[in-house]
């Protein structure tokens, strides 16, 4: 091959210089660059996405992904007409998080003082500076949401296994592990929703309060869920492909002596746990402090001017998953908090009714709904309730006590008997034994805890 070394070329005549024949292509040597050809409308991309906010050099073109947060791209300063800059939504996340271009000091369409805010996923701009009174202008736009991706769902096992419709629920009463298969995509599912509730406490011994509900924790984002509890957090999980362990908290078991009723055992899944419902005060002569927990147990008043019911939503979590204990204002004992923030309310005449528990929608079951929680009046027949404070116990010096379910926990006694315990995997917390007649009665025991998990399958 022949070399030739000249400093300019140009054309013998005329002004019309030629390089190489029709079909022939001419190569830049390697590292070489050219000048003063101008440019054809397009622009050189660079394919390492843009993270973070970045000025642009015309001529160029950037992906820009916005996953980890909002991302601005400065217009170059001072530009000249025909600049040119592109830009294009990597990861489909400007929706999420949005793709603000800052005009720097040269108009937009004309706009001299507005940057402009991108916020449809897929967005792709063409940038071209045209003169000071448009300044820059947009050609080629494009707001293609097709990520050229399947819909990909989750698969898991683990627990007892229902679906409804596009949904699938596992549902532990006991101890097991939640394994997850496969991860889908956020087009399909990549995220669980979560009921998580703890064991409730004990009721109290002689009169006492009532238990305390377990902690009521409960998500509501992956759809086809109508009515909800108001405490649902409106954002699930996200999940890897794993076992995850689950425990499900057992209920304070029955106090038969003058003392603090145990308190229930935590319930978990992943990073969500509940904590157990405080165990009630017993009746007597010593008004003794409730125990704190998911929810507060209740507590004798017996003449104290400041009974020391238990705390509820402890340790403190948001949405709360419980509430205060209460006490009685005739001196018989105080109802347990319960998962409702209303709490218990003193009913003068009758033992402190437990604090209402909250719901969760049949359609978070499916067809099985039936066979978990409860649906006590006066509450909504159309929900599944869990976590109810129990009932205080009875105090022969006033009229006979109530029964009340307060939600999904143990109901107070009367006439001698015992406390009641609360239905079993519903957190609720069990009713305090009756003071009245020759024998002082133990408290009911609190409801054990389940855990449920559910997500789109289809």
């Amino acid at each position: 091959m022949s070399k030739i070394e000249v400093n300019t070329v140009e054309p013998q005549c005329g002004t019309t210089l030629t390089l190489g024949a029709s079909g022939d292509t001419v190569t830049l040597g390697a590292g070489a660059s050219q000048s003063g050809f101008g440019r054809t409308g397009t622009v050189d991309w660079d394919t390492t996405a843009k993270t973070a906010s970045f000025t642009a050099v015309s001529g160029n073109g950037y992906f820009v992904n916005t996953t980890s947060g909002a991302v601005t791209m400065t217009l170059p300063a001072t530009p000249s007409a025909g600049d040119i800059v592109s830009v294009k939504d990597y990861a489909y996340t400007f929706a999420t998080n949005n793709l603000t271009v800052a005009r720097n000091g040269s108009p937009i369409g004309g706009a001299n003082t507005d940057d402009v805010v991108y916020s449809t996923n897929g967005t792709a701009l063409t940038f071209i500076y045209v003169d000071g009174t448009k300044g820059w202008l947009v050609t080629n736009e494009s707001t293609d949401t097709s990520t050229g991706v399947n819909p990909a769902f989750i698969t898991a096992t683990g627990g007892t296994i229902l679906t409804c419709g596009n949904f699938k629920t596992h549902v532990f009463t006991g101890p097991g592990t939640f394994t997850v298969c496969s991860v889908g995509n956020p087009i399909g599912s990549d995220t669980v929703d979560y009921l998580v509730v703890a064991g409730g406490g004990g009721g109290g011994f002689d009169g006492g309060g009532g238990g305390g509900a377990g902690g009521f924790r409960y998500s509501n984002s992956v759809g086809g869920v109508s009515c909800t509890s108001p405490l649902a957090n409106p954002t699930g999980l996200p999940v890897t492909a794993q076992g995850y362990p689950i425990v499900v908290g057992g209920g304070g078991t029955s106090q038969t002596t003058n003392a603090l009723a145990p308190s229930g055992s935590n319930s978990s899944f992943s990073s969500i746990t509940s904590a157990g419902g405080g165990g009630a005060s017993p009746g007597g002569s010593t008004c003794r402090p409730s125990g704190n927990g998911g929810s507060g147990g209740g507590v004798d008043r017996n003449g104290n001017s400041a009974p020391q019911a238990g705390t509820g939503n402890t340790p403190p979590v948001s949405p709360p998953q419980g509430s205060p204990g209460n006490y009685h204002p005739v001196g018989v004992g105080g109802g347990g908090g319960g998962a409702d923030p209303a709490g218990a309310a003193p009913i003068p005449g009758n033992s402190g009714d437990g604090g209402n528990g909250s719901f969760i929608a049949p359609t978070f079951f499916g067809p099985t709904a039936p066979s978990y929680g409860q649906t006590p009046a006066p509450l909504t027949s159309n929900g599944r309730y869990f976590a109810g404070g129990g009932s205080g116990g009875h105090n022969p010096t006033v009229s006979p006590c109530a029964t009340q379910n307060g939600g999904a926990g143990g109901g107070g006694n009367s006439n001698s008997d015992p406390g009641k315990a609360a239905i079993a995997n519903t957190g609720g917390g069990g009713g305090a034994g009756d003071a009245a007649g020759p024998v002082s009665q133990p408290g009911g025991t609190g409801g054990s805890g389940i855990v449920i998990i559910r997500y789109k399958f289809q």
